[in-house]
């Protein structure tokens, strides 16, 4: 299946990473340490540009308390 890059799963995750860390009030330096990552790692994923491992997103999802499949939500 392919789709548009305003479709992909990245954008898709990045937006609702950022819309999540957003709506809990935090930023990208207090989210980055509550995972264990580096702020700018943090921001490459809310942009899109990073590619990011399962595992990562087991992490930011534990950082952030929501199920990790709200991360790729519609």
């Amino acid at each position: 299946m392919t789709t548009s890059k305003s479709e992909s799963l990245r954008n898709r995750f990045a937006k609702n990473l950022k819309s999540l860390r957003n709506s809990q009030g935090i930023s990208q330096e207090y989210l980055a340490e509550l995972a264990g990552f580096h702020r700018t790692y943090v921001s490459q994923i809310e942009r899109g540009v990073g590619n990011i491992s399962l595992d990562n997103i087991e992490k930011l999802a534990i950082a952030l308390s929501v199920d990790p499949i709200d991360l790729f939500k519609l």
